[in-house]
């Protein structure tokens, strides 16, 4: 026996009543007339941006006009021509580092707090860490309101690995001053088809 299963043994053991999980299902859920203006307004006050794309703009146009002075570019996305590189094609995720942008896709958003799910579709993780902005696509047809719906769909999901993100880095634990990019990207755009 490993000793995480030794552990979980003694917790079972030693753990007195139990209880069955709450149906929840009919509880009432927070539910946004414009999911899309409550994302984006929510992603706002978190630092981000949101910026849904109008019929006619083309998606590398958006992207180069948003962030104009990115010169090292990373997707693995083939509708991504303005990409400079693809990041799955790196061996050493240690050489991402230096990213000026990477663009990626997220399965779906979160109203209540802007947080978009982003599983993993890159080779090396890193990198939705490592660069100093990131744009994440995301379709605007799949927005939830709620965690508890997210929750739900990540349940259902099968992946590796994957993450929810809100907004750029940020922390307010040095002299009490809000600090962005303190162990992320600096800036998050999510661009909405």
């Amino acid at each position: 026996m490993s000793s995480r299963e030794t552990i979980l043994a003694n917790i079972r053991r030693n753990t007195g009543t139990r209880q069955e999980m709450p149906d929840l299902s009919a509880m009432e859920t927070i539910v946004y007339p414009d999911k899309l203006k409550t994302f984006a307004e929510v992603l706002a006050a978190a630092g981000g941006k949101a910026v849904e794309l109008q019929p006619g703009e083309e998606v590398n146009a958006v992207i180069r006009r948003e962030f104009p002075d990115a010169k090292r570019i990373a997707s693995n996305l083939p509708e991504i021509t303005c990409a400079t590189f693809n990041p799955d094609e790196v061996e050493d995720p240690r050489m991402l580092n230096g990213t000026d942008l990477a663009v990626i896709t997220g399965e779906f958003g979160v109203a209540e707090n802007a947080a978009v799910w982003i599983p993993r579709t890159v080779r090396h993780k890193g990198l939705y860490f490592i660069s100093n902005a990131l744009v994440i696509l995301l379709d605007k047809t799949k927005l939830v309101n709620t965690m508890n719906e997210a929750y739900h769909l990540t349940a259902q999901a099968d992946y590796n690995y994957g993450v929810f993100m809100s907004g750029p880095s940020k922390t307010a634990d040095i002299e009490q001053a809000l600090v962005f990019g303190a162990h992320g990207p600096i800036q998050v755009m999510v661009l909405l088809r």
